[in-house]
Order: C-alpha cells, then sequence, then structure tokens
C-alpha cells in the first residue's frame, strides 16, 4: 500500500515538473512578430526579455547646419522581468546591464517605425561589446519593440536661448535579446 502511494506521488511530480519545464521553455523560445527589417538573424534564440521603463534624454545643441534641435543624449531606464523586479538597467552606449554583471554594447542595425506617432521607432541592435559573465555575455542581437513614447519634444522648443538644456522624456519599451543557437 505503501509503495502504491508513493509512486503516485512521483507520477504528480513527474507531470507537474514536465508542465513547469515547458511552461518555462515555451517561454523563453517565443521570439516576438516583428516586421522582417528587425527580425534576429536566422540562427539566434531568444535568450532574456524585459521591460523598460525610463526616459530618453535629448539636449538642445546646435546642428550641422547651424540651427537649434534637440540630439539624443542617452536612454535611463530599469529593466524589468515579467514580475515587475528589477533585472537590471539600459543607458548610453547603448549599453544594457544585467544585475549578474553581464552588459552588453550595441548598435543599431535597423529600424522601423512604432505605430504610435508619438513613439521611438522600433531597432534592430547589433551587440558590439561585452562584458563580465553571465545573461547577456553572449547576446549578439536586440531588439527594441512596443515603444511608448520617448520622442523628442517639439523642434521649436529647442532655441538658442535653450542651447545646453536637456529634456528626459519618458518611455517604455520591450527588449528581446538574442544569442547564437547552440
Amino acid at each position: 500500500m505503501k509503495t502504491t502511494k508513493t509512486k503516485r506521488q512521483q507520477r504528480l511530480l513527474l507531470g507537474f515538473a514536465a508542465t513547469i519545464g515547458m511552461q518555462a521553455g515555451a517561454y523563453a523560445a517565443s521570439a516576438p512578430d516583428v516586421p522582417d527589417q528587425i527580425k534576429a538573424p536566422a540562427g539566434e534564440r531568444l535568450v532574456f526579455r524585459a521591460h523598460a521603463s525610463g526616459a530618453q534624454i535629448y539636449v538642445c545643441q546646435l546642428g550641422a547646419d547651424g540651427k537649434s534641435q534637440w540630439a539624443l543624449k542617452a536612454p535611463e531606464a530599469q529593466l524589468h522581468d515579467r514580475k515587475g523586479a528589477v533585472v537590471g538597467h539600459h543607458y548610453a552606449g547603448p549599453t544594457w546591464k544585467h544585475s549578474d554583471g553581464s552588459e552588453v554594447t550595441g548598435k543599431a542595425s535597423a529600424k522601423v517605425d512604432s505605430a504610435d506617432p508619438d513613439s521611438i521607432p522600433w531597432l534592430l541592435v547589433s551587440a558590439t561589446g561585452h562584458s563580465g559573465a553571465g545573461v547577456f555575455a553572449q547576446v549578439t542581437s536586440i531588439q527594441r519593440i512596443h515603444t511608448k513614447g520617448g520622442q523628442a519634444p517639439a523642434a521649436a522648443s529647442c532655441d538658442s536661448s535653450k542651447l545646453g538644456t536637456e529634456a528626459k522624456i519618458p518611455y517604455t519599451a520591450d527588449y528581446y535579446f538574442y544569442a547564437p543557437a547552440k
């Protein structure tokens, strides 16, 4: 009688573990549906996803044409996991730093306009550098999608009296991090 109960418990535990494993695998394996221009390259797999909330920082300065204009200085955002816990930061570079100490720096390689005209574009970013060991150590591509806000202030608000002035424009976005498939 005791062995039957033990076997039943083992089957229940195995079933429960398999269900959890399938859910975790489905989350890790589900890349977002995005326009072709910003799809991750073939042979890469999704390794991490984060929701960012923060600001795009712009500075009023003279452009190459000698006219005042807003120019992107840097992003400044916290990265959150699915439960809302802060798991890293996004800042100038652009750089993403995970709480495990790993970081990746990149350069935009493709962009598409956001469906919302008041939001910054969606991007595909190619990694240009890494430091530390951890989740971002092998990242080769990053997508910025589902953007809300972050657009530069109106051009008319940057004139010669405001040169050097910074504007922090709130934004949110989802970042998807990819690494070579194993």
